[in-house]
């Protein structure tokens, strides 16, 4: 009974740290006219590195070239992946840019599988990328597409950097110093893009509102899920981040879905369960012993 109660808190736990993740994007789009997606962007690294800054408290010595190599791409990648979501944020439809940017992570999923069935998942997805364009990708933005399936690279890319991270760093100090990097690398950009809006307060309280959402809190609540949940059921809980993002795009921000998008995102979300299911099958193939 206890195991079945912390199993559903932890479900829970994830539920709400992917709400949370949507409600700080769908924050972010209505600052755009202030900020710009960029300095958007600025503002979510640079508050979500002080934050780990402070939580974490980083060693920076005794750490390997290695190391700091690891720590320098993870942080190009976080600022890269951020700013081609924003971008693409600015152009689509909420729910739209993070099934597209699921695609990243589906398609690692499928490639570390190896199986022959894992492709049919493929499939599923494509199919429903294809109804993702209403039966017509010109009613798309094609710039705001790019940048989706751009964020959607990062991200697969954003799996494999934190891996090695997490590997050459203890607990959240290399993820406090790549998100520093990252924030680095996107403040001139940011600057550029947001200008003097960043001398108000009210904008700045906002952006770390949204750094709060979208990255402090969801990591916090998944860090915690992760320990109760196993590894390939938290996966799957992840998948669903399209239907949260569809629906918190309705509510927050107002944009509507057709049917044929909304089928779109069902397929997309439904293959990456599909995907994880196999890769995770096809891992414990692997580990277990020949006879």
């Amino acid at each position: 009974m206890a195991g079945r109660v912390g199993s559903t808190s932890a479900l829970l736990l994830v539920v709400v740290g992917l709400a949370c993740q949507e409600v700080g994007a769908s924050i972010a789009v209505l600052l755009f006219p202030e900020v710009g997606p960029l300095g958007m962007v600025m503002l979510r690294l640079v508050f979500s590195a002080v934050i780990l800054l402070v939580i974490a408290r980083p060693a920076l010595r005794g750490h390997t070239r290695s190391g700091w190599t690891a720590v320098v791409q993870f942080g190009l990648v976080l600022a890269t992946m951020n700013g081609l979501f924003y971008l693409a944020l600015e152009r689509l439809p909420l729910g739209v840019t993070v099934t597209i940017e699921v695609l990243g992570p589906l398609v690692l999923s499928i490639v570390a599988s190896r199986r022959r069935s894992a492709w049919l998942w493929a499939v599923l997805a494509l199919l429903g990328v294809i109804a993702l364009g209403g039966g017509g990708w010109d009613r798309l933005d094609p710039l705001g597409v790019l940048f989706a399936l751009g964020a959607a690279a990062s991200w697969a890319f954003y799996i494999l950097a934190s891996a090695r991270v997490g590997r050459e760093f203890p607990k959240l100090d290399g993820l406090a110093l790549a998100m520093t990097v990252g924030a680095l690398i996107a403040l001139p950009f940011g600057v550029m893009d947001a200008g003097a809006a960043l001398l108000r307060l009210d904008l700045l309280a906002l952006g770390a509102a949204v750094a709060i959402l979208s990255s402090t809190i969801p990591y916090a609540l998944e860090l915690v899920a992760l320990r109760r949940l196993p590894a390939a059921a938290f996966a799957i809980l992840m998948s669903l981040a399209p239907a949260t993002a569809a629906i918190a795009g309705y509510v927050i921000l107002g944009q509507e879905l057709s049917w044929l998008e909304l089928v779109g995102i069902a397929l997309v979300i439904t293959a990456s369960i599909g995907a994880v299911r196999a890769s995770t099958l096809a891992a414990r193939q692997a580990a277990e012993p020949v006879a």
